[in-house]
């Protein structure tokens, strides 16, 4: 994903820099007063960062995907476009986007209780005519779901303990964090920090 910006003002073509202006621009510089946008120029830390790759299998379409969703210093477009297949509303058939972000505490907490499996995905996003079915046939199911802005997932890992799974998301402190033991799954998500069972 590339953004696009306007070139400032004073970077019109032609423009004839005196020695004063340069100098000036030159001891702003060197104070730190000029800050690259970061868009503009990526961070070596994140030029350096490993790409993050997630595997999910949809337990109620038998659909998987592994993709590797951020490489070199951004997201890759491809990869979210087939993940959001894999966690559309499978009753409605919905694709919806997936918040990166979501993918990322997915990542995280993958790695944090070193985790080789795929993630096995109960719900991803649910269309707003599913969450109200959902909330009328069902107890806990939330009005206003984040599940209905992609920005929440109910998983499960075969070879991690759920318990354990819980205790490494609520460490993280990156969303809230549901514990459904008797259903086996945990609900985590992009919102505020809390955390319920």
């Amino acid at each position: 994903m590339s953004l696009k910006h306007e070139k400032p003002a004073s970077a019109t073509p032609g423009r004839v820099w005196s020695r004063r202006r340069f100098l000036e621009l030159s001891a702003a510089s060197a104070a730190g007063l000029l800050v690259t946008p970061a868009y503009a120029m990526p961070t070596t830390e994140k030029r350096n960062q490993r790409p993050r790759t997630l595997s999910l299998s949809n337990l109620h379409t038998g659909e998987k995907v592994t993709r590797t969703y951020w490489a070199d210093g951004d997201y890759v477009d491809e990869s979210l476009t087939d993940i959001n297949r894999v966690l559309r509303d499978h009753r409605s058939n919905e694709i919806h986007s997936m918040d990166p972000q979501l993918l990322d505490l997915l990542h995280t907490l993958q790695k944090k209780v070193d985790s080789r499996r795929a993630y096995e995905v109960i719900s991803g996003y649910r269309s707003p005519q599913t969450n109200a079915a959902l909330r009328d046939g069902t107890s806990g199911v939330a009005k206003k779901s984040l599940h209905m802005q992609g920005k929440a997932i109910d998983i499960r890992l075969a070879d991690s303990q759920l318990d354990s799974l819980r205790k490494a998301a609520l460490s993280l402190r990156a969303g809230g964090v549901g514990y459904y033991p008797r259903s086996n799954f945990l609900h985590v998500d992009t919102g505020r920090v809390r955390s319920w069972s």
